[in-house]
Parts: C-alpha cells; sequence; structure tokens
C-alpha cells in the first residue's frame, strides 16, 4: 500500500534512521528532527546480531553493511585472574548458515551513515527523508489528536499524522505523553574507548588481540569487560563495566582517561592492564541507568521506539537491535493502514514488541548479576553454564537470534535469504 500521509521521528539514532527507512520503503514522507547540531553517532563500536542484520538486510542495506563490517569468527569467555578461556563459541559462518545472517560489528559512525545515505539517496524506493539538526523537540502539542505537533525548543511546529518518539533513554516524547518515570538506575557506569589496533599489534603482550576476529568478554567480581575489532582491525572497541561514582551517577557521563581505565580492573590478568593503557583520546564513562518493563508506548497518534519505550542494560547486546525490530513492525503495521487507521496499527506495534522486547530487557537485568558474581560456588557454576553457550540467561540465542518479527513471508523467504 502507498502512503501519502507524514509521518515525524523524533530522534536521529539508529533506531530513529532504521524507522525512517523502513517507513521510507513503504511510501511515507519522514521528517527526522535531530537535537544535535549535526546528524552523527559517537566514535564507539557496535554489534548486530542476526536478528538486527537480517532486518538490515532487508531494507536491501547487505552491500553497505559488508563494506564497513569486521565479522568476529568466535565469541569467547575469559576468566577475569588469569584470562583462562571458560567457553567458545563460533559465530563466523555458523550465524549465516544457522541464523540466515551475519554477525558483524561496525564503528557506530559506519553504520549510522549507511542509514543515513540510504534515506537520502533519490534512487531508493519512496520519498527521500527530511532532516532537521538543532532541532530539540520540547513538547508534543495533541490538541487535535488526529494531528500532533512536534514542537522543539526554538518554537518551530512539525505537524503529522503520526510522531514517533526515537529520542533516547530520556526521551522528551515520552515526557510529553505524561507516561510513568520507568527509569531505574544499575548502580554501575560503563568506560568506551576506542584503541589503535597498531598499538594493540605492536606490544607482544597485546598482539594476540588482533591475530583473529573474535568477540571477547572478561568476568569478575563486580565489573566485567567486553572488547572486539572494528574497521578491519584499525580499532579495538572496549566496553568495560565498574561500579559507578558518585559523581557519574549524578552527571551521566563524563571523559576518562587510560589510567582510570587501567586502575578500574586491580588484581586483572596483566594483559588486560596491558591493553587497556594504550586507550587514548576520546575515552569516556557513561551511568548505566534502564527502564522497567513498560507497556504504553502510544497515546493516539504518538508512539515511543527503542530506549524511549524499552532501554536496556548492554548485557545481551540487544539495545539498538531491538530498536531496529521495532522499526520493522512499525512500518509494516503503518504501512497496512490508511491514515483512520493509525490509531489500531500503533496497538498492534505494541502488542508485537512490548512483550519480547520486555523479555530481552528482562534477560538484560539478570545478566548483571550473572556477570559480577564474587569468586566462589555460584561463580563455578556460572562458568560451567557457559561451556554450554546456549545463551547465559533463560533467553537463549536461538530464539534471541532466529526468524524475523515481520508478517511479510516474501521478504522472508527473499530478502532474508543470505546465501543467495
Amino acid at each position: 500500500m502507498s502512503q501519502t500521509y507524514g509521518v515525524v521521528i523524533v530522534g536521529g539514532g539508529l533506531g530513529g534512521l532504521t524507522a525512517a527507512l523502513s517507513l521510507r520503503h513503504k511510501g511515507f514522507r519522514v521528517t527526522v528532527l535531530e537535537q544535535a547540531p549535526h546528524l552523527g553517532e559517537v566514535g564507539a563500536g557496535i554489534q548486530t546480531a542476526p536478528n538486527a542484520s537480517r532486518i538490515l538486510i532487508g531494507l536491501g542495506l547487505r552491500p553497505q553493511m559488508a563494506a564497513i563490517h569486521t565479522e568476529p569468527q568466535d565469541q569467547v569467555r575469559r576468566r577475569w585472574k588469569d584470562g583462562r578461556v571458560l567457553a567458545m563459541t563460533a559465530l563466523g559462518e555458523r550465524c549465516k548458515r544457522e541464523y540466515n545472517a551475519p554477525y558483524w560489528h561496525y564503528h557506530r559512525a559506519d553504520l549510522h551513515r549507511v542509514l543515513h545515505d540510504a534515506c537520502l539517496d533519490r534512487l531508493g524506493p519512496g520519498p527521500v527523508v527530511q532532516f532537521h539538526t538543532a532541532s530539540k523537540v520540547v513538547d508534543v502539542d495533541r490538541a487535535d489528536s488526529a494531528r500532533p505537533v512536534a514542537v522543539t525548543a526554538t518554537g518551530e511546529r512539525y505537524d503529522a499524522d503520526v510522531i514517533i518518539g526515537a529520542d533516547g533513554i530520556r526521551s522528551q516524547v515520552r515526557d510529553a505523553l505524561g507516561l510513568p518515570d520507568t527509569l531505574e538506575f544499575s548502580g554501575e557506569m560503563a568506560y568506551r574507548a576506542l584503541i589503535p589496533g597498531d598499538k594493540i599489534a605492536a606490544d607482544p603482550a597485546t598482539r594476540w588481540l588482533v591475530d583473529r576476529f573474535q568477540s571477547t568478554i572478561w568476568y569478575g567480581p563486580d565489573r566485567h569487560l567486553v572488547h572486539y575489532l572494528i574497521r578491519g582491525g584499525q580499532y579495538l572497541n572496549v566496553v568495560a563495566i565498574v561500579p559507578c561514582s558518585a559523581e557519574i551517577a549524578e552527571k551521566w557521563s563524563g571523559p576518562a582517561s587510560a589510567d582510570e581505565l587501567v586502575e578500574a580492573f586491580p588484581g586483572w590478568d596483566d594483559r588486560v592492564g596491558a591493553m587497556l593503557a594504550k586507550s587514548e583520546g576520546d575515552a569516556t564513562v557513561w551511568a548505566m541507568y534502564y527502564r522497567r518493563r513498560d507497556p504504553v508506548w502510544t497515546d493516539g497518534h504518538v508512539a515511543l521506539l527503542g530506549d524511549a519505550c524499552h532501554a536496556m542494560l548492554p548485557y545481551q547486546a540487544q539495545g539498538a537491535s531491538q530498536a531496529m525490530e521495532d522499526a520493522a513492525v512499525l512500518a509494516e503495521e503503518l504501512g497496512a493502514v490508511p491514515a483512520d487507521g493509525i490509531r489500531e496499527a500503533l496497538t498492534r506495534y505494541v502488542s508485537r514488541r512490548a512483550k519480547h522486547a520486555g523479555i530481552v530487557q528482562d534477560a538484560s537485568l539478570r545478566n548483571k548479576d550473572f556477570y559480577h558474581l564474587p569468586d566462589g560456588p555460584e561463580q563455578r557454576a556460572r562458568d560451567e553454564k557457559l561451556k554450554k553457550f546456549d545463551g547465559e540467561s533463560e533467553v537463549s540465542y536461538d530464539w534471541l537470534w532466529s526468524g524475523t518479527p515481520l508478517h511479510d513471508p516474501d521478504l522472508e523467504a527473499f530478502s532474508y535469504q543470505f546465501g543467495r
């Protein structure tokens, strides 16, 4: 069904752009309002597991993704004190064979650029997406429930048939709807750093990190560490989660130094310190907040997407991936109705996504304790469980990575076939 009614998306992150492109493919006129002065993403890595890769491939982005990806061959779990490998599972070809989509790593800015370019490509299907930066939305005027208006801090008004709040964990659209405050503090903070690959390769203590593309998690008491290569080894992306300081809990974020990173992991395997000491430049630290499960994502012709409605801790590496699934289902529902069916379409969107995303939220929260057990009987039992690699919590990889959230069988049979 070719659509003529308009959609305003508040937020130009990965979830918002996936929604914009998905809606464009359905024939919608889409406008994206982004509060930042320039559209882009922070310097950090991101991974798309098969469930998210499948969405992007279904949007015709496989060649562009292949050009920017780094493909991990294994997922490796290590013990904090001595680096002993607890478990390892194959990714690479196995994911494409068993889940019909790849497990790939990227620089966030590269993946964001691919989506942005596709939204603007004049040869693509549907109307070209319109973008407005420096447009912070502070309110939603719903005087006309069928024609809501996004109001910016500078007084611009953007009316539409549908407004989508994809504006992150501190969503202004969510606040404008008067929805319950579901934000929770985890008590933890995450250091994020990009370490130059040539520095890693030059040191015999860390050279092994570039011998093979892998996704690695180190487990330790009260903290853990994740790292993987991006841009073909140009950078090692590091995410290090530790108990949160009072300063960062209040400020939400701040800069970080290599010394801070090293000092955050006392007593760990010497190779961890050697790796973290090579951090330079734009390392940052972020307080870790999440949202409680909440099935209310809509009000009339306004709906939420991604972190605005189901922000989760990163212990399933699924925050952006679940937002991409939201985007695909939202476009499918809106693409099936005329303007007078929007309210019901948004209700169906939530019914198809809230429970699923909520399960992933809960699994991510449970993994917070699972990852950070002190040494002892529970830790040893966890390490035994890891050897099975069917999923760390009750959520198995088969459940998380298989299939598609969409109803369209032609799309599933054609666009999602990875090897053809």
